[in-house]
């Protein structure tokens, strides 16, 4: 099934975190992601959230990348999270984490994302 909106959270995969850790980390870009956009399209955020709020998970090698994907995706107009780790448990304060990009038109999204594996 296609869906016009989706979510895609970009998580570095250098970092090697644990699955809790990585879980707590995706939640945040797609919590945050959300809240971005309904703030700015309350009608786009609450038609993804309404209709199965489709997630795509994809790795990026490192934070370079991750910085690379993040630029584009603002270039590209899109709603972005930029999530930086606390540093309470496995990581130092402020790392780079992930991003949380839209809800969004999937296309839109997949000109920036459609390229990088899945998690």
């Amino acid at each position: 099934m296609k869906y016009l909106y989706k979510q895609v959270i970009v998580v570095r995969n250098d970092l090697k975190l644990s699955k809790g850790k990585l879980s707590v980390q995706v939640a945040h870009a797609s919590v945050t992601a959300f809240y971005k956009t309904l703030k700015v399209d309350r009608e786009k955020a609450i038609s993804w959230l309404e209709n199965s709020q489709p997630k795509i998970v994809v790795k990026v090698k490192d934070k370079n990348e991750l910085i690379d994907i993040y630029q584009k995706a603002l270039d590209t107009g899109l709603i972005v999270a930029l999530i930086r780790d606390a540093g309470l448990t496995e990581l130092p304060p402020g790392t780079l984490t992930c991003i949380g990009i839209g809800p969004d038109e999937a296309t839109k999204i997949d000109k920036v994302t459609g390229h990088l594996p899945l998690l």
